[in-house]
């Protein structure tokens, strides 16, 4: 068992999302290293990081520095993939997109943390494949066109793998550098437990020490949001999945794109009928009620979410790959003999989208060529 005492070394990978668990983290007492490219991580490493919130009750923002944190926190560094050393570690945080975890060097670093057997805790909205594998009943195999790259995930034990609920929304403020991120929706991270005793001891220690932390404002101790949440329930983290379908992917348009508020009350009605098919997806895998979020609380927290996804964003600006839970959803769907055609569209209008990326990218590079 892990020495309940101890301070752990976290590794995250992805400096921007991974920077708002890093701060909790770092303000818990535990260090943390954010892996990057190498221009960011020497931002970070000589101006630390800045995330900025809401507190109820407090006008404002309210900015957790890494640079200006009491002795008591823990240490942060930050550096690219190819100068980790993973057997310093604890736990592994994956706090990137999907597609991003193939790129070189990242892949390479997987790969390392795979043969090391670290704990890894996913705050991705993508669940690992070797999440899914964990899921009684789930053929994980016949999800891997999903994945940009599932190869990336063979080595990885089930066990080792757990995955949060990143119910958090969060982003970078486009006039700011790459160590400014400013949250949206404080909501916590939901996370299930590893199949390790020990490994979920860690999480749980965690959960208490951000739970403790206090950020100190003017000579005002702040209990800020944002925690970090331990459930036995492995489907806890699936709750996602209904926000997501409902929301974030139906942002995405045939000619544009939406934000996410007028996404899910543009038509209420629609909008619950794709939730709670969702949910009943949950509940036939395993999930009990008290597993998944009301459709009505999430309506109401919609209602602050102004801007599109970032998967919608990601597809306007001309992205060729972005994490596919609209076809995970209804891959795994199709296993359990269930379908709605509110999804089925959903996948049509984001292969349309890619599709469209991906010839123009290619026309981009013909044209290169011949200049």
């Amino acid at each position: 068992m892990f020495d309940m005492k101890k301070q752990f070394k976290v590794l995250i990978l992805g400096a921007s999302y991974g920077s708002l668990l890093g701060s909790k983290l770092l303000m818990a007492g535990h260090s943390v290293t954010l892996v990057c490219r190498q221009e960011t991580a020497d931002l970070i490493n000589r101006e630390g990081t800045r995330v900025r919130m809401p507190v109820k009750g407090r006008e404002g923002l309210v900015e957790i520095d890494s640079r200006d944190l009491p002795p008591t926190a823990g240490r942060l560094d930050a550096m690219p993939p190819q100068s980790v050393q993973v057997t310093q570690y604890d736990l592994v945080c994956l706090a990137m997109q999907e597609p991003q975890y193939s790129a070189s060097g990242v892949r390479e670093l997987m790969q390392a943390v795979a043969r090391a057997k670290l704990p890894c805790l996913s705050i991705m909205n993508m669940p690992p494949l070797p999440y899914l594998a964990r899921i009684p009943g789930l053929d994980a195999k016949a999800l891997r066109a999903c994945y940009h790259d599932p190869a990336v995930w063979e080595q990885f034990e089930p066990g080792l793998m757990t995955l949060c609920s990143p119910d958090p929304q969060a982003f970078r403020p486009p006039e700011e550098r790459p160590n400014v991120l400013q949250v949206g929706l404080p909501t916590n991270f939901k996370v299930a437990r590893f199949e390790d005793l020990s490994h979920t001891a860690m999480l749980t220690q965690m959960e208490q020490d951000i739970a403790d932390a206090r950020l100190d404002v003017s000579g005002e101790r702040l209990d800020l949001p944002v925690k970090l949440k331990v459930h036995d329930s492995i489907f806890v983290p699936l709750a996602k999945w209904a926000m997501l379908l409902t929301g974030n992917y139906r942002c995405i348009g045939a000619q544009g794109m939406r934000s996410i508020k007028e996404a899910v009350h543009g038509d209420i009605m629609q909008s619950r009928a794709v939730y709670e098919w969702v949910c009943q997806l949950c509940r036939q895998l395993g999930a009990l009620p008290e597993d998944l979020v009301p459709f009505d609380k999430y309506a109401a927290a919609g209602t602050g979410l102004l801007k599109p996804s970032s998967a919608a964003r990601a597809l306007a600006a001309g992205a060729t790959d972005i994490e596919r839970i609209d076809l995970l959803v209804k891959l795994v769907a199709e296993q359990q003999n269930l379908q709605s055609e509110s999804v089925c569209e959903t996948v049509r209008l984001v292969n349309g989208w890619l599709e469209r990326n991906r010839k123009a990218r290619a026309a981009q590079a013909t044209e290169a060529e011949a200049a």
